[in-house]
């Protein structure tokens, strides 16, 4: 069951009594960046639909205490995209109020074909997000990706940005997405992943691994179906050997076992979703027996 409202303010008052509280929510783990060496946390926060509302209190208030539960949690990624509506301005306000720019690896992507609509839009982005600088910036899609790489690595050569990478959402893009992975030197992909959508696990991932590129995942949960397939349904008791407590956690955890994942970016604009999923990125992950046992539960549902 997802965490209560109850619940949520305990781990956010555990988070903002630091380690040495007694009831501390348990510390995320933390993978390299291979191409640097710099150590991120595993589980990150995605905004498509979730982020993309109005100006209105009303609408802005429960991602504001996302937000801030998510960096009081331990989280720092948070990925966005110009195409995501308002969703970058929003991520940028909230985080200039809160004050905690300073504390997050911000992600977003160019859209476009060209190279001066390309440069436009990755500047348009940095001034939504409210930021001197970027800390990956990726090609959506692979759109007009030869034109834009040219400029990213500019941008990260002059310290625009930190990172470079490459995105896609779904399996018809692979056969591109390999080719670029093969040919090109890049600090990150982004691809989707799931016990609903295993494609990338056959080539994709293997060839992040060997070419040393960390792997952003989009589309946990394939867009809610895993949690259709369950609903209704209790976890099962042997989920709790692999520190399973939720449906969510089980679904992430599973994810997060593979070992060319560097980071899971699961959206939501619910606090007690959020602290349920951050809580897949802390503890012990699934051996590869445990990962065959969950694949096979989902595959039977």
């Amino acid at each position: 069951m997802p965490l209560t409202r109850r619940a949520v303010l305990r781990l956010m008052a555990a988070a903002a009594a630091g380690p040495a509280g007694a009831d501390a929510a348990p510390s995320l783990l933390q993978r390299p960046i291979p191409s640097s060496g710099e150590t991120i946390p595993v589980v990150g926060l995605g905004t498509w639909r979730t982020f993309d509302v109005g100006t209105a209190a009303a609408e802005r208030a429960p991602l504001e205490e996302v937000l801030k539960l998510f960096v009081d949690l331990g989280g720092r990624v948070i990925d966005s995209s110009p195409m995501y509506g308002a969703a970058e301005s929003v991520l940028g306000a909230l985080a200039a109020e809160l004050a905690i720019a300073d504390r997050l690896f911000f992600a977003t992507k160019v859209w476009t074909s060209g190279l001066a609509a390309g440069r436009a839009q990755m500047e348009q982005s940095i001034k939504r997000l409210r930021i001197p600088k970027l800390d990956l910036m990726q090609i959506h899609n692979l759109v007009d990706w030869r034109t834009h790489l040219r400029t990213l690595r500019e941008w990260k050569a002059a310290g625009r940005i930190r990172y470079l990478g490459v995105t896609h959402y779904t399996s018809s893009g692979y056969d591109e997405l390999e080719r670029v992975l093969r040919s090109e030197a890049l600090d990150f992909v982004q691809v989707n992943y799931s016990l609903g959508e295993r494609e990338a696990e056959r080539r994709i991932l293997p060839l992040a691994r060997d070419r040393g590129i960390a792997v952003l995942v989009n589309r946990p949960f394939s867009e809610g179906g895993l949690f259709s397939r369950v609903r209704g349904q209790a976890l099962p008791p042997w989920a709790a050997e692999a520190g399973c407590e939720s449906w969510a956690q089980l679904f992430l955890k599973w994810i997060l076992a593979h070992p060319a994942t560097t980071c899971v970016i699961p959206a939501t604009s619910r606090p007690e979703h959020l602290a349920d999923n951050m809580k897949a990125g802390a503890g012990k992950l699934p051996d590869s027996a445990m990962r065959d046992r969950m694949a096979a539960l989902i595959a039977a549902r």
